[in-house]
């Protein structure tokens, strides 16, 4: 048993889990954390996104009892059927836009420096959507959002699943490309949160399932330890998280998360251009 891999897998499950469900973009970090350790082959990459698979356990256990009275529901409930309708509904373009262009984008696009510009685009977008948000809320406009995820159309879980079509980008972050994209559209703090979390659910389990099965000739028994040990620090470190998130929303905005975005990318990209990291791709 390699317990230096071990580690690594230890190190880029608690990455995973710390960043998938924050604005800042967890293949982002998961790409340098992955390049500073030497973690960042083919059989990395699939890794990276099977663990995500534990960071969604995370989410089901927060919200299970959401999911299981929706899921109770179903057979008798409008408003119920219309929230899984409306999950499905911003599901399937990142399905259909996965499947044209995933792989063009994972060959061209996965690198150190394309991650640091969208940290430090997608910092600049969260501050305008915050100032935005200041000013509806100042103007005495916040009454008009849709405050639930339970009043949503299918109109707004469209536009809210094309808009994480954007996340493809690595460094945008999925779960920012939902919550602020949620927030432009007209959804509440707290509604753009959970229904990016409830979305993150078939999303990710999805794209876990399909990257394993499409590289399953890269796998064996023996990478069974590695993957199971980034999936448990991922969904631990993921679960406290998310908690952690929930409550931070109540009395926060974002702005934060911009500027570390902004920081951080422009550490890396200093950091590239003078050779003081040997960023890899």
């Amino acid at each position: 048993m390699d317990i230096a891999l071990l580690i690594k897998a230890a190190v880029m499950g608690v990455v995973e889990g710390l960043t998938e469900f924050l604005p800042i973009s967890s293949t982002g970090h998961l790409i340098l954390a992955g390049a500073l350790l030497g973690f960042d082959d083919e059989k990395a990459k699939v890794f990276d996104i099977a663990i995500q698979t534990g960071a969604i356990f995370a989410v089901i256990l927060v919200y299970w009892q959401k999911i299981r009275d929706t899921v109770l529901a179903l057979p008798t409930q409008k408003k119920a059927q219309q929230f899984a309708l409306n999950v499905l509904i911003a599901f399937i373009p990142a399905v259909v836009l996965g499947l044209l262009f995933g792989k063009t984008i994972k060959a061209h696009l996965f690198t150190p420096v394309v991650v640091a510009s969208t940290f430090i685009i997608g910092g600049f977008i969260i501050l305008w959507a915050e100032n935005r948000e200041a000013a509806r809320v100042a103007s005495a406009q916040a009454q008009d959002s849709v405050n639930s995820v339970d009043d949503m159309t299918w109109r707004y879980a469209l536009k809210v699943g094309l808009v994480q079509c954007l996340a493809m980008i690595p460094g945008t972050s999925r779960s920012g490309a939902t919550i602020i994209g949620g927030m432009l559209l007209g959804l509440s703090r707290k509604a753009a949160t959970d229904f990016s979390f409830f979305l993150a659910i078939p999303t990710l389990i999805g794209a876990g399932a399909y990257s394993l099965y499409k590289d399953r000739a890269l796998l064996s028994i023996d990478d069974l330890p590695m993957f199971s040990v980034g999936l448990i620090f991922s969904f631990i470190s993921a679960w406290i998280c998310v908690r952690w998130l929930l409550r931070f929303i109540a009395t926060h905005s974002f702005v934060g998360f911009a500027w570390y975005r902004i920081g951080f990318g422009v550490v890396v990209l200093v950091t590239a251009w003078s050779g003081m990291v040997k960023w890899t791709a």
